[in-house]
């Protein structure tokens, strides 16, 4: 799964990744981004305009009675997303990528803690998780847009410290993956499988990360230790 992210990038190297945006919020550097907090997007408008916009993480289907804290949201299975209920439609008609400089997992001690550890590019740059959104309004007329992120199985890389990683797109891969007009999920579901393990770098972290109320860069700083795992 993927529960918790960060993104450390300006506006000009999102744009690099993801081309040239038509609207975009204002963005900072977020080091500890977890469910339900506003989170930034990329998805194509109407005229297939590529914008950034602030979305719900936590997917809020359109159908539902509104936000269920019984149920998690965060993540859809690629193996499931296009037969669940709350998530075939936005596979054909709402996808969207989630920039990202690196997401952390944790793996048990066996010592009664849980280690965390951040996975990232090993070049340092920036990636895009396949991603899922939907607009929800209530009764009283209030609306919510929110998103979901895809995960897959672990690569090579990140199976030693958990079994499902999100789905990392390749840059050749966004136009399709985020074009209104394609709309075949037998074209898309190929894309949804993980990255190479050798694009990506692992290492551990402080267990302050642990908490969702810290925030900082000093949250990615690799901790000294003898041991990998």
């Amino acid at each position: 799964m993927c529960g918790r992210y960060f993104l450390e990038a300006s506006l000009d190297e999102i744009e690099t990744l993801l081309g040239p945006l038509a609207a975009t919020p204002r963005l900072e550097n977020r080091y500890n981004i977890a469910p339900e907090q506003p989170v930034p997007v990329a998805r194509n408008d109407a005229l297939n305009e590529r914008h950034i916009a602030l979305l719900r993480w936590g997917l809020v289907p359109a159908w539902s009675k509104g936000p269920d804290s019984r149920f998690s949201m965060i993540n859809a299975r690629a193996e499931t997303v296009a037969e669940k209920p709350a998530y075939r439609a936005a596979l054909r008609y709402r996808r969207c990528l989630v920039p990202a400089s690196g997401f952390y997992e944790w793996r048990p001690t066996g010592r009664g803690h849980k280690q965390p550890f951040v996975i990232r590019r090993a070049d340092r740059g920036l990636m895009c998780f396949a991603g899922l959104w939907e607009h929800w309004m209530g009764a009283d007329g209030s609306e919510i847009e929110s998103c979901s992120i895809i995960v897959t199985d672990a690569n090579a890389a990140v199976a030693p410290v958990h079994q499902r990683m999100p789905v990392i797109l390749e840059p050749k891969d966004f136009d399709t993956w985020l074009d209104r007009g394609h709309q075949r999920t037998d074209d898309l579901l190929p894309l949804l499988k993980p990255c190479e393990p050798q694009v990506l770098q692992v290492y551990r972290v402080s267990r302050e990360v642990n908490n969702p109320q810290q925030e900082g860069a000093r949250l990615i700083q690799p901790e000294e230790s003898d041991e990998l795992f």
